[in-house]
């Protein structure tokens, strides 16, 4: 895949261990396998995305295996894709926006035999993901600017990040495949019923329309699983509710041994006009 510099958008060459653009601007390869081409200028905070813990409590939820069902719902649709009786396989290489720590787009990549770029605005998430899969590379950067060459993806996913259609599209190829993963509106309800006071339910778009971009198909994922201990814990580090709960919230969840609830979420295939 083709990386381009943050900074004056020129083609990025490997020299040594680092990435070098016909400008001179040059980023290091860290020790462990990822590379920082997210500049000042692009953050907003000091240390943006999920700090060192909450990446570490994502890691020891999603090993466990309790969101396995979406990694092998992704794998599946990609494998099973057909339009009009006609198959679509994802090709080309595969970008993963918003990666995390890895785990869905290191399997996705694995299962297609396809080469793999993760990048996510946390430093920590690629640095853990680096330091697990050495089927990728891992960058660091922002969503908004994504330092990839215009059409250089042939597959491009992002599981419960954002979605920037403008700039997905940019960077997509003619034809190539968007993977997108929603939470749905019952997504979680065990857990926000004790976070919450009350639940409030807001209108939610599961199936958007984006410019540039075609849906092919829209499949529900949903499926139960059931939570004790120190996982408890980590389902909530890797939620937005982890930020928005009051503090009775946070004292009904900590007393909670045992949660059983349902993952309920929405898996959107596009393809790139």
């Amino acid at each position: 895949m083709d990386l381009i510099c943050p900074i004056c958008g020129s083609k990025l060459n490997t020299f040594d261990k680092s990435l070098v653009c016909s400008g001179h601007h040059c980023f290091d390869i860290a020790r462990q396998g990822y590379v920082n081409l997210l500049t000042v200028q692009q953050k907003h905070s000091l240390h943006p995305g999920d700090t060192r813990e909450q990446v570490l409590s994502r890691r020891a939820f999603l090993e466990a295996g309790y969101y396995a069902p979406i990694a092998e719902a992704l794998i599946a649709a990609a494998k099973e894709l057909t339009v009009n009786s006609n198959e679509i396989r994802p090709s080309g290489e595969l970008l993963d926006v918003g990666c995390g720590e890895g785990y869905y787009s290191a399997r996705l990549a694995g299962a297609l035999g396809m080469r793999l770029t993760g990048m996510d605005i946390s430093r920590e998430a690629v640095r853990c993901a680096a330091g697990k899969y050495k089927n990728g590379l891992w960058l660091c950067a922002t969503a908004s600017h994504i330092p990839v060459a215009d059409g250089s993806a042939g597959t491009l996913t992002s599981l419960f990040a954002l979605t920037l259609p403008e700039e997905f599209r940019r960077v997509l190829r003619k034809d190539g495949l968007f993977f997108q993963v929603l939470a749905a509106q019952d997504h979680l309800l065990g857990l926000k019923s004790i976070v919450y006071d009350r639940l409030i339910y807001k209108q939610k778009d599961s199936t958007p329309a984006l410019p540039g971009l075609r849906m092919l198909e829209s499949r529900e994922i949903v499926f139960p699983f059931t939570l004790e201990g120190a996982q408890v814990q980590n389902l909530l580090a890797m939620t937005p509710h982890l930020f928005r709960m009051g503090r009775a919230g946070a004292q009904r969840l900590a007393e909670t041994r045992v949660l059983h609830d349902t993952a309920s979420c929405i898996l959107n295939i596009y393809q790139a006009l």
